[in-house]
């Protein structure tokens, strides 16, 4: 069987759709109060191969554990076809089998936290801890699936050096936490809805409320350091590069940055309503994606300059 470089290159985009929509799908289960719909039962759901005469919760559960599924297969499936197309020690194969490495990770969590109850009304506080490993997780595998388009595209997917190295891991570091503050934003706004800000405000500061709903008074405060770095620290990569994608990414990173802060803040007072959260969530996974590919963009762009890298390219065909 033969292939060439536009039909992993194709592949490797739908993968990255379908782990998106799958990203969003879990978020909707979980503001929906949808995540008990299968019990505190996994793999099986209420105890049932295919449920029957199911919920609309159970419903909504069941099809995010079928697409969850769906993308483990699809990331074995591109694993093996990197493997097979590429040769040994590309960095094609690399990311691929990270993919499937996350993606099982995923489901691990995934099945931790149905299996200790963390899911629809629970109010443990331990169920924190679940979701901010979860959100971690997923953003790692946001990482290895956009390498892995970039290496499906002959983009070598280098991680910066130097002082530029410091530098990415401060910004990724301020994102990721930013991020870990909202999914415990968003547990406490499902948990504990209220009927206006002013009454949101004033359970933020009450010492009688619950954890999560104290803790949501962070998110924005680690948003507001996450623009501020993005605005005014990204442009600096700028400096002394050539025209071409990462100037481009580093004009576009702050704009989703200031774009994304503002959703923040209609969705905060709009009292965060699913569609909305949803869309934030989105852009959160564009915005992450958009650093990485900047950051991967810079390095090779050194790479290039000082002739300590090259692109691998994958071969036009391959048996």
């Amino acid at each position: 069987m033969k292939t060439d470089n536009t039909g992993l290159a194709r592949f490797s985009i739908g993968q990255f759709g379908a782990n998106v929509g799958v990203i969003l799908w879990g978020a909707y289960v979980r503001a929906s109060g949808s995540g008990a719909g299968c019990g505190k039962h996994w793999p099986l759901c209420n105890g049932q191969v295919i449920p029957r005469a199911p919920s609309v919760q159970t419903l909504i559960e069941f099809a995010h554990r079928l697409s969850s599924g769906a993308v483990l297969l699809l990331a074995v499936v591109g694993a093996l076809l990197a493997s097979r197309r590429t040769p040994a020690g590309h960095v094609l194969r690399k990311t691929a089998w990270a993919i499937v490495a996350l993606t099982m990770t995923e489901a691990i969590i995934g099945a931790a936290i149905v299996l200790l109850e963390h899911t629809g009304i629970s109010v443990a506080e331990r169920r924190g801890i679940s979701i901010t490993l979860h959100l971690v997780n997923t953003f790692a595998l946001l990482v290895a699936l956009s390498l892995h388009v970039r290496a499906a595209h002959g983009r070598d997917p280098q991680f910066p050096t130097g002082w530029r190295a410091w530098a990415t891991v401060a910004v990724l570091a301020v994102v990721l936490a930013t991020g870990a503050s909202g999914a415990i934003a968003a547990l406490g706004d499902t948990l504990f809805p209220v009927q206006s800000l002013a009454d949101g405000l004033i359970q933020d500061r009450s010492p009688t409320s619950h954890l999560f709903v104290r803790l949501r008074v962070y998110h924005p405060l680690f948003a507001t350091v996450s623009l501020a770095t993005l605005l005014f620290g990204v442009p600096l990569f700028r400096r002394g590069r050539p025209p071409g994608l990462a100037t481009t990414l580093t004009k576009v990173v702050p704009l989703l940055a200031a774009l994304q802060y503002g959703l923040g803040v209609v969705n905060l007072a709009l009292l965060a309503p699913i569609p909305l959260q949803l869309i934030h969530l989105l852009l959160a996974d564009v915005l992450w994606c958009s650093i990485v590919w900047l950051m991967a963009e810079l390095s090779r762009d050194e790479a290039r300059l000082t002739g300590a890298g090259a692109t691998l390219a994958l071969p036009e065909s391959a048996t």
